[in-house]
């Protein structure tokens, strides 16, 4: 994709491109909704990625296409970048720029390009792989020097300011920072991080990604009515965020909340029971015991499911119809009201359990699902 990228670009703005840049979407393992209380999270990236053909400019203009959006070449005044959250896709390339030059580093203006294979809609962050090859490509450019972590942040602030998402840090420094063949155990309140080997098929072992093909909108309001209740609860309890509430505390706390409502009380109860869940996964897969994490990921669906409720009908059927025909277990992965599901197979059976999951959409009625697998990749990185 890289290739056409540039013959793209250079058919676009009359120049072969400065330089091409891909970064990946990922999918999380486990770990959900607790990004923004400074809790555990453990995504992978996907072979997945968005491609950026990128030229630097020096006279303040900014020029974003899309190969995905039938809408012609964007120009922006750099100076003029403004938080815009009803701009529509240019708005993630746009975000990066200003988050950069909020933060004080000189970007001058660019022409960019833009592809990508990573499905939007999914819960597959689709917007975050758009700002951070955005912010890769700039930085390389511009030689800002910064770190892909540094990069993520800022990333992360185009979608919360400019764009108007809340989102938290994982999605953004899973793009930036994964590696080949791990997966990514990132604490996202001092961003440490730990690549922990993942591979799969060495264990005879597969992890499919379903995708329902229902596509859910995070700023729709449902995902910041969540951060709200979650910040209440820490609040309640006097702590600085949830990730603070030890696991073996939650009944006390449940109980000192007695007071606030019952979202709060349930979405208190969800964050900080699946925080301990990626310290479970941790745990089991330092140890060798791979298959042992299926179960860790039922329970997680079933409390995002009912205690966050965040999932829909075809996420419930996917952990349903996969775990009913052999999976060792699934679950949602992403901010939900659609999008994908995970589930962890048996390499033989790989296949069975993705025709078991179809069909079951088929009796149902619903839309036909995409199921891939999902191999730990790389994160953003200079293409040529």
């Amino acid at each position: 994709m890289s290739e056409a990228a540039a013959e793209t670009f250079q058919e676009l703005y009359g120049a072969a491109p400065d330089g091409v840049w891909a970064a990946p979407g990922r999918v999380n393992l486990i770990g959900e909704y607790t990004d923004f209380n400074d809790g555990f999270v453990m995504p992978l990236a996907l072979p997945h990625t968005a491609v950026a053909a990128v030229s630097r400019r020096d006279d303040g203009i900014l020029r974003l296409h899309s190969a995905d959006i039938p809408q012609g070449v964007v120009q922006l005044d750099v100076a003029e970048l403004a938080p815009h959250p009803d701009a529509g896709w240019f708005a993630y390339p746009a975000g990066v720029v200003w988050a950069l030059r909020e933060a004080g580093h000189p970007v001058t203006g660019a022409d960019i390009h833009l592809a990508s294979t990573v499905p939007t809609g999914a819960g597959l962050s689709s917007s975050a792989a758009l700002e951070v090859v955005t912010a890769l490509a700039l930085n390389d450019l511009f030689g800002l020097g910064l770190s892909a972590s540094r990069l993520a942040v800022l990333a992360q602030r185009a979608e919360n300011d400019f764009v108007g998402v809340p989102c938290g840090i994982m999605d953004q420094m899973a793009s930036a920072c994964c590696e080949d063949g791990n997966a990514l155990y990132l604490d996202t309140r001092d961003l440490s991080q730990r690549q922990v080997p993942f591979d799969l098929a060495a264990h005879g072992l597969r992890l499919l990604v379903v995708d329902t093909r229902v596509k859910h909108a995070l700023g729709d309001g449902a995902y910041a009515e969540r951060r709200a209740g979650c910040e209440a609860g820490a609040r309640a309890l006097g702590v600085p965020a949830l990730r603070d509430v030890p696991y073996a505390e939650l009944p006390a706390a449940l109980e000192r909340l007695a007071g606030e409502s019952e979202n709060v009380r349930r979405y208190v109860r969800h964050v900080v029971s699946d925080d301990h869940r990626v310290e479970q996964v941790i745990a089991l897969l330092d140890a060798g015991d791979i298959r042992a994490v299926g179960p860790v990921l039922v329970a997680g669906h079933d409390s995002l499911r009912d205690d966050l409720r965040v999932s829909c009908p075809e996420l419930d059927l996917v952990v349903a119809a996969s775990t009913a025909a052999g999976a060792l277990g699934a679950r949602m992965t992403g901010g939900g009201f659609g999008g994908s599901a995970v589930v962890l197979v048996e390499e033989a059976e790989a296949d069975a359990v993705a025709k078991s999951v179809t069909e079951a959409f088929a009796v149902a009625g619903h839309t036909a699902p995409r199921v891939f697998t999902a191999v730990p990749s790389k994160g953003a990185h200079r293409v040529r």
